[in-house]
């Protein structure tokens, strides 16, 4: 992976945000996911070069992760993060924009695009959940499963390199010999950011109430592509082949050898599906009422 290019810092209704802004072309918003030590270049490092050979890619940090603002975050989670994404794209003078978006970060953007229609011209979502039912794949396993993680993760004699080595190779990789050592350093040494260990420490909710989406994903009006992993951890290919067919313009590609950060694992794979994707909608999306598309690689 690549060094990551200079850090900037915009303000989101009143939350400071960093992040990265490189490459020229369509306005394109990647969001990460939010797992211990997460920031937008260590998802989408590998292959945020390869799209900003024609695109705008602003990398974005959420609030309360990376060297974005720690700051507590109180009422609905989704709705808080919406928000506050779109304040900041107000500051960037971004008025639309397609968004590329792993786990948390997807979740964050089909709310905004329910919430805010002219915002999003498109969404690209890997491993996201929005809602708390889906065949194969209960919920409610999925997301203890992810809170767990973190709680073993920063509980006991707190974070180290081989915990995060152990929570990465298994619950985001599908090839555990594959992870690259820096990747593994970045998510380390942000781990251990005092604000985020803090955040991992209080227990009463300091990320917000959390949100079922189920009644947003039908008033998304802009056509999204759900693209997921064989082998994720957390939800199997049943439950965004369900969510593509929620989202009235949904699609669904399918992953092999990939897990729950097939943008780190295989990024000349993804970054093609998804340019895919992107370059085949015309300037005002897609007809709407399109049938779900599913696709397996």
């Amino acid at each position: 992976m690549a060094p990551p290019p200079e850090s900037r810092y915009a303000d989101g209704g009143g939350v400071r945000y960093h992040y990265h802004d490189l490459g020229s072309g369509p306005d394109t918003v990647f969001l990460h996911g939010g797992g211990p030590g997460c920031t937008a270049w260590s998802d989408f490092g590998p292959v945020a070069p390869l799209f900003a050979a024609d695109r705008r890619c602003l990398l974005v940090d959420i609030h309360q992760y990376g060297r974005s603002e720690k700051s507590r975050i109180s009422g609905p989670m989704w709705d808080h993060h919406a928000a506050k994404t779109v304040a900041l794209m107000d500051t960037l003078g971004v008025e639309r924009a397609d968004f590329v978006c792993n786990s948390w970060g997807g979740t964050i953007a089909l709310n905004l695009a329910a919430k805010y229609p002219d915002r999003a011209r498109s969404l690209v979502v890997t491993g996201s959940m929005p809602v708390f039912y889906g065949p194969l794949a209960p919920l409610p396993e999925g997301g203890r499963r992810g809170r767990n993680a973190r709680d073993a993760y920063y509980g006991g004699e707190g974070p180290t390199r081989e915990k995060m080595r152990a929570l990465i190779t298994r619950l985001e990789w599908y090839d555990a010999d594959a992870l690259p050592e820096e990747t593994l350093d970045l998510r380390y040494e942000q781990s251990l950011d005092p604000g985020e260990r803090a955040l991992a420490a209080m227990s009463d909710s300091p990320r917000g109430e959390w949100q079922d989406l189920t009644a947003e994903l039908g008033r998304i009006e802009a056509p999204v592509l759900f693209i997921w992993g064989m082998q994720d951890a957390f939800l199997t290919p049943d439950y965004p082949l369900m969510l593509a067919r929620m989202v009235p313009r949904g699609n669904l590609y399918v992953m092999d050898h990939a897990s729950h950060h097939l943008q780190e694992e295989r990024p000349q794979a993804y970054h093609s599906v998804v340019s895919g994707f992107l370059d085949s909608l015309p300037s005002a999306g897609v007809p709407s009422g399109s049938l779900a598309e599913v696709g397996v690689r």
